[in-house]
Parts: structure tokens; C-alpha cells; sequence
């Protein structure tokens, strides 16, 4: 794991008023300004916020940061990742009861074997000084399957219960998607401990994984629950057919049956777009815009009220979307929206973001000035 240091020669620039050093963006909404909260991240991934506003952002290589006060520390005590491909330290999640327990979920890859690894889910304390983890331990990992550093999945998402949603990626094998033995291109839902979650849909089917809450997934990088408790996906496809999916328990979602995408080479995939069984995306890109984090919005702008935000990590923007079914209804962008990778709403009713090609996490302000 890499020390933290200033001296990198990316210094970071932090405060929720950096009004100066704010970017204009043009929406539906009126003009917005994106300003800085801190820039000079390693490959980040993820975000979460912590009770009174400190945020806990995740770097791929394995590093852990708390922003507190206006400064980043490093945060000790994280799992030793496999840093590789797409894997690493990826999700964070700040369950709602954190105030209580200091607990904090992450996923990353883990080393299964001599070479492979796999999506893992792990648990710890967060100390009350923020400075480091505490009685950490896995309490879920994939069932061993393909090796290779390839679609993790790996977003968390918390259930009004209180269970975690996890979304697993195929691994870079798309026929153990099919396969109710395997964890592989799944949305899973566990308890806090790692157990399945009582009501999961196969628990009684013989041969079938007790996690697994919905499968035919290629490689979900965003999960989000709505105002009503409905969970949502945003996946990969191959060239074409990115997805949002509505989840629903025991749903297969057809990968990689049914795809409105082709192979990277032009040759098709599957059966075609549709098939008796497996459920339809309630929206897709084509081309592809690589979709990563989501999120429900209710805050601040009133224009945007229960909208959703996916993040594209190829054409730089961010997807609003609304409707019934839901769909993209307008771009935002600006210099900033530079391969986002994560989205969120924060304490202050605004919409932030990371972007991985700027290195830097942002929040979206209407602009006083407009």
C-alpha cells in the first residue's frame, strides 16, 4: 500500500466554497457551478458520507481516505486488495445505523487461490478519531469461479431492512451468469454478518446460491434504491447495450442470453435482444457510454426530484434521468465530468461526484451568480 504524501506533485484542494475555483455547467436546471471538495486522487472509486458531513473516499490501489475538517488523512487498517485490471479497493457503505455501531462496509478483490480473485465483502469499525479500521474481517467472498482481473461488479447498497445488496460481475465469463451455482454476474442480498438474507428467492432451490437475488448480470458498477425501496442497476454491456434494470427477486436478466449489444469483435451474442423468461432493460445505451455509479436524487434542485444519475466513465458525463420507464433525458456536462465514476447525494442536498480522469471528487451547486 502507498504512503500518503504531499509530495506527489498533486496537491489537494478542499472546501465545500471554493467558489473561485468553480466550472460553470449549462443544465435544464439554470446554470450550476462544479466546484473542487478535493482533487490529487489516485484512481478513486467510491464515496460515502459520514454523520455531520467528513466523506470516506475509496482509491483503487487499496488506500482509504477520510476528508475531515477540509483535510484528507489516510485511513489504516484496510484488507490487502488485489490491485489488477478492474479489481481493488472499490465500494464504500456507511449504513444508516453508523452513529451506533462505527460500522463500515466495503467490497474489494480478494486473492482466492494462488493467482485468482473474486468480489469480497468486508466489515469494520471505523475509530472514533477516523485515523484507522478496526476488528476487520471478510464476512462474504464469491465462490472461487474464473480467475483474471475482470468485471468485479462490486457497488453496495443497503436495503430498508437493513440487509446489503452486492452486485457481482461475470468475471469476464458470461455463461456462469446462467449458472445459480455461481455467484458470477449476480445481484446478491446478504445480512450484515454474510449470511443470506432471510426471503432471498432461491434458498430453498437445490443447486442454486442462497445470496443470489437476481442473475444474468454482465458487470453492474451502479446499484441505488429509490424513494420507494426499488433497487436499480446500471451495467456494462459489451459494444452496446449498457442497461438500467429495475431488480426484482428471482429475475433473470438474460446475460449473456439476450443483449442489445455485439461482441468487440462484431459478431453477436446469444439468442438476440429478447427471449420468453429473461427480463427487458428498462433502458439502454447504444453505443455504449460505460455506466458506473447511480443515484436517486431529492434534494436541494427541484427540478431534478426523484430523477436518477448515472455516471459515464467513456463520453464524460453524467445521464439525468426520469420517466416512466425511466430514461436519459438530458447530459450533464462540463471539464469536470471527466470519466465519472461515482455519484451521490450529499448532506447538503447537492449532487457530487468523483472523476477518475480528474482525480478529484466535486459537488454541483446552482450558481449564485446566474
Amino acid at each position: 500500500m502507498r504512503a500518503f504524501s504531499a509530495v506527489t506533485g498533486m496537491a489537494f484542494l478542499v472546501g465545500w466554497t471554493g467558489a473561485a475555483l468553480a466550472g460553470p455547467m449549462q443544465t435544464g436546471a439554470g446554470t450550476m457551478e462544479v466546484i473542487p471538495v478535493v482533487e490529487g486522487l489516485d484512481t478513486p472509486w467510491a464515496f460515502d458520507f459520514l454523520p455531520g458531513g467528513d466523506v470516506l473516499v475509496t482509491e483503487r490501489g487499496g488506500r482509504l481516505l477520510v476528508v475531515r475538517d477540509g483535510e484528507p488523512q489516510e485511513v489504516r487498517g484496510t484488507p490487502r486488495v488485489v490491485d489488477q485490471g478492474q479489481g481493488g479497493l472499490l465500494d464504500v457503505l456507511v449504513p444508516e445505523d453508523f452513529s451506533e455501531t462505527r460500522e463500515v462496509f466495503f467490497t474489494y478483490a480478494k486473492r482466492q487461490g494462488l493467482r485468482g480473485s473474486g468480489t469480497a465483502v468486508y466489515r469494520a469499525q471505523l475509530s472514533e478519531d477516523l485515523s484507522r479500521l478496526t476488528d476487520g474481517r471478510v464476512i462474504f467472498e464469491i465462490v472461487r469461479g474464473t480467475g483474471g482481473g475482470f468485471h468485479f461488479g462490486s457497488r453496495l447498497v443497503e436495503g430498508p431492512d437493513g440487509t446489503l445488496f452486492v452486485t457481482i460481475g461475470d468475471r469476464g465469463d458470461g455463461p456462469k451468469a446462467q449458472d445459480l451455482s455461481m455467484h458470477n454476474g449476480s445481484v446478491l442480498r446478504i445480512t450484515r454478518d454474510g449470511a443470506p438474507a432471510p426471503g432471498n428467492p432461491f434458498l430453498d432451490t437445490d443447486g442454486a446460491l442462497p445470496e443470489i437475488w437476481s442473475y444474468g448480470h454482465r458487470n453492474p458498477q451502479g446499484a441505488a434504491m429509490d424513494g420507494s425501496g426499488q433497487l436499480w442497476v446500471a451495467e456494462h454491456g459489451a459494444r452496446g447495450g449498457d442497461e438500467v434494470n429495475r431488480i426484482d427477486p428471482g429475475v433473470n436478466y438474460g446475460w449473456p442470453v439476450i443483449s442489445y449489444g455485439v461482441n468487440y469483435d462484431g459478431s453477436n451474442i446469444g439468442e438476440g435482444s429478447q427471449k420468453d423468461g429473461m427480463a427487458q432493460p428498462v433502458h439502454y445505451w447504444d453505443p455504449s457510454i460505460a455506466p458506473s455509479g447511480m443515484t436517486f436524487y431529492d434534494g436541494s434542485v427541484s427540478d431534478w426530484a426523484g430523477n436518477g444519475f448515472v455516471g459515464s466513465l467513456k463520453f464524460d458525463y453524467i445521464a439525468r434521468m426520469a420517466g416512466d420507464p425511466l430514461t436519459e433525458v438530458e447530459q450533464l456536462k462540463s471539464d469536470e465530468t471527466l470519466r465519472v465514476r461515482d455519484l451521490d447525494q450529499g448532506p447538503d442536498g447537492m449532487l457530487w461526484f468523483l472523476s477518475v480522469g480528474n482525480g478529484a471528487l466535486y459537488r454541483i451547486a446552482p450558481d449564485e451568480n446566474s
